[in-house]
């Protein structure tokens, strides 16, 4: 049983809403505003393990309300090794309530703040501005994790009175930027700034991003598109960004690419509620594309178990190279065998930094996307048509080409049309990958592994096979490795060829 104490209004029960996974607690009133300029009540609780997914503390706004500032605390007791302590994360909705996929959103900061505020002309980042408008708003608490003890929290709603201020229109990045015509474009697609638990600036992470040699960027803020406003100062003719969302559920994160501005995606599901395919007709519909990201990641809530029938891509590397991005890349391989000896379309792999903060890098890895110009629509097609590669920095550039002995040629995310038995010629071409070796992996695993590259990290390297005996090709770079059975670190890898007519 979860309670809650209104200090100075006395005990109340919960009740359950509509969803089995959320709560609802007591409504917090506040006494008639007349001759006031501020009012202050705290709300103190404990939650029990195993509490619902999100717990909701409904807040009376009256009307002439200016801003409302919310401040929390939590206790952390200690737990014993392995277990989970306690994590409460927050956020808000309006007038306009709390239901799935609804108007009512206001902002979320996860665990990354301790206090928040929304008015007409400005909000903590995190939070949409807008006006405090009278009515029922929600409080949302999310326990991430309770610690065997209980997660006891104290909750301060400050409202302050007075004309509000006036909303600010917002301006969005530009859909497109000065590019090169067909060509191959760099980009990250997974980044967090301090509007949701990054430490960095839109502005400081754009300095990052040209420096790091990038033509486009993917504004994805944890359950929240409060940054999307945002991004326009810091775009530019060399710097295309895109505006979207990492959607953090309890069962997976995916990262919405390129959404049109302002398109909130919820995210309070899990995957046994069968409400994933909803959202992700959403992103589409927004113009978006649907990538579950880190699939393998270890994290509590991390691991992706809503299945990929939706997704548009995958993203398989995220920020340093670990075992997580291994068992994903491996994976990934199993999911372009399936794909292709049951005649279904493939999913594409996406590499992205997944940056906070330094001293994580920006643009390491990124994904190289062919695409007819830089524009959002451009370079989405190209993402989801898996004419993309896989690199570090933007240091490695590769050029992978299979071609039949007829002037047949196919390059990455291709077909090349042959008949099984006809001579296939594979070759890739690199720079900048010093001491790295060549794979080539298919549906057979690795058949071809090259010598080291010479110390200028350039190359030529090419093997042959036909279509009977290699349904894809697709081409790995790996660092060197110290004696054993394990491959070492990518430095680049690229989406399949399709060998054969199918």
């Amino acid at each position: 049983m979860c309670e809650d104490d209104h200090s100075g209004i006395g005990r109340r029960a919960v009740f359950v809403t509509g969803a089995a996974a959320a709560l609802t607690l007591g409504t917090v009133s506040f006494a008639s505003a007349a001759g006031r300029d501020q009012q202050t009540t705290t709300v103190r609780g404990t939650l029990p393990t195993g509490s619902p997914d999100f717990v909701y503390v409904p807040v009376e706004v009256p009307a002439g309300v200016r801003e409302i500032r919310v401040a929390y605390t939590y206790d952390r007791p200690a737990v014993p090794a392995g277990t989970p302590g306690n994590a409460l994360d927050i956020g808000i909705f309006d007038e306009r309530g709390t239901d799935l996929g609804g108007r009512g959103f206001r902002g979320w900061s996860g665990g990354a703040r301790t206090e928040f505020f929304v008015r007409a002309d400005d909000a903590t980042p995190g939070y949409i501005p807008g006006p405090v408008r009278p009515g029922t708003w929600h409080i949302a608490l999310g326990p991430y994790t309770v610690a065997p003890q209980g997660l006891s929290y104290e909750i301060t709603i400050t409202l302050t009175y007075g004309e509000p201020g006036e909303t600010v229109r917002p301006v969005y990045p530009p859909s497109r930027a000065k590019g090169r015509g067909r060509a191959w474009y760099r980009g990250d697609c997974h980044l967090h700034s301090w509007y949701s638990d990054g430490r960095r600036t839109p502005a400081e992470i754009a300095a990052l991003a040209r420096a790091a040699g990038l033509d486009f960027i993917n504004s994805s803020e944890h359950n929240t598109h409060s940054a999307h406003a945002h991004w326009a100062d810091v775009a530019g003719d060399d710097l295309l960004i895109l505006l979207g969302e990492e959607v953090t559920t309890r069962n997976g994160h995916v990262v919405a690419i390129g959404t049109d501005p302002g398109t909130f995606v919820d995210w309070r599901y899990r995957a046994r509620d069968n409400r994933f395919g909803r959202f992700a007709r959403q992103i589409r519909r927004a113009g978006g594309l649907v990538v579950p990201a880190h699939p393998h990641a270890t994290c509590i809530g991390c691991n992706w178990k809503f299945g990929f029938g939706e997704a548009d891509a995958v993203e398989v590397w995220n920020g340093p190279y670990t075992p997580d991005d291994e068992v994903a890349l491996a994976d990934w391989d199993g999911m372009l065998v399936a794909a292709e000896r049951d005649g279904r379309d493939w999913i594409p792999a996406m590499g992205s930094s997944d940056s906070h903060r330094d001293p994580d890098a920006v643009g390491s890895p990124q994904t190289v996307v062919l695409a007819d110009d830089l524009t959002r629509e451009a370079i989405q097609e190209g993402i989801r048509a898996g004419r993309s590669y896989v690199a570090e920095s933007s240091k490695v550039s590769l050029a992978f080409t299979a071609s039949g002995g007829r002037g047949e040629h196919a390059g990455i995310g291709e077909r090349l049309h042959v008949d099984p038995e006809t001579p296939v010629t594979v070759r890739l071409e690199v720079t900048g990958a010093p001491r790295c070796t060549v794979r080539f992996v298919t549906d057979q695993g690795v058949l071809f592994t090259g010598a080291p590259l010479p110390v200028s990290g350039s190359g030529v390297v090419e093997w042959r096979t036909t279509a009977s005996y290699a349904a894809y090709v697709r081409a790995e770079l790996r660092h060197e490795t110290a004696a054993g059975p394990l491959p070492g670190a990518l430095a680049a890898f690229t989406n399949p060829v399709f060998l054969g007519r199918r």
